[in-house]
């Protein structure tokens, strides 16, 4: 039987035939439910608009611009021309490319795949396998500065790698000092810095591995599959897409490589260790060229946008 709305009386709720309450209107529910959520969101907007989406734009303006830190003159439009001096005339920043193209190129497959073994390994189930995944998780949560200071002594000519180097050797092999020469400083950056973020893909690594059903392994073994057929057609589709995060956050940490080099070797010796993000920050604060620093960030932000557009592609899932 149809029912008969009647219209309510002013400041009472609406009310079918049969006494019920009608129901909300939903154009109203959602307006509502926006300006809370909006005043929810604000707080959170406006810092990230103040400390990241300004200061964005900002950078990508001076870009253009001849800008000095200080200077008694204002700044003047200079188009492209930052971006030709990087990119044709400076022979530093195209060092810092290099050496930043080859910082990334090992570290992102050692330090992922160094991640991805410790994981397996302390997955099984062995008795104090905890204390492992602590001894290994250590360095994660030291700071990359005192990691740094402390590596710096270690790499001296008299420090303590060269000490083992000597004991194993009975003296036959002498070390260098390692961050001194520039054949030696990057790769003992590398060895740093894998050992230091190793702990944290670690355990990204093992929360994909305990995410694969325990039943895929056991219908896997029924089918008479070894240890590695297993790992080949089982493990590693279960943990692509934890692959994908873990490399972009691998690459992208490996282009933003600062402050080992800010500590240990100030982008010496000969600019073997500059970085684009070390000779950016060196330009723009250091030598007060706020516009050719900003211009260095800009390619940077290309090359590290197209680098992981490239590598979530190759990455993707085709199903």
């Amino acid at each position: 039987m149809a029912t008969t709305h009647i219209p309510p009386a002013s400041g009472t709720p609406a009310t079918t035939a049969k006494g019920s309450p009608a129901p909300r209107r939903p154009w109203r529910v959602r307006g509502e439910d926006q300006r809370s959520a909006m005043g929810l969101a604000a707080p959170a907007m406006f810092l990230l608009s103040l400390f990241l989406i300004i200061p964005v734009i900002l950078a990508f303006a001076m870009a253009f611009t001849n800008m000095r830190l200080i200077s008694p003159n204002p700044p003047r439009f200079l188009g492209l021309d930052n971006f030709v001096r990087a990119l044709f005339e400076d022979d530093v920043f195209r060092a810092s490319l290099f050496n930043t193209f080859y910082f990334a190129a090992v570290v992102v497959p050692v330090q992922a795949g160094l991640g991805l073994i410790l994981a397996l390994l302390v997955n099984q189930k062995i008795k104090g396998r905890n204390i492992f995944r602590t001894i290994y998780f250590i360095p994660v949560v030291t700071s990359m500065v005192v990691v740094s200071i402390l590596w710096r002594f270690m790499y001296q000519e008299d420090g303590l790698i060269n000490s083992m180097i000597s004991t194993i050797t009975a003296g036959a092999v002498e070390g260098t000092a390692w961050l001194s020469n520039p054949a030696t400083a990057m790769p003992a950056i590398m060895v740093l810095s894998i050992w230091q973020g190793v702990g944290f893909h670690m355990v990204i690594w093992l929360a994909g591995l305990q995410t694969i059903p325990q039943y895929l392994y056991e219908a896997a073994e029924l089918d008479g599959t070894n240890r590695w057929q297993r790992f080949r057609y089982v493990t590693m589709p279960g943990l692509k897409p934890t692959m994908v995060f873990v490399l972009v956050t691998i690459t992208i940490a490996a282009f933003a490589l600062f402050v080992q080099i800010d500590v240990m070797t100030q982008g010496g010796p000969l600019d073997s260790t500059s970085t684009l993000v070390f000779y950016a920050v060196r330009k723009g604060y250091r030598e007060q060229e706020m516009g050719y620093g900003a211009a260095i960030s800009l390619i940077f932000f290309l090359l590290v946008l197209a680098v992981s557009l490239i590598q979530r592609y190759m990455t993707r899932d085709e199903d």
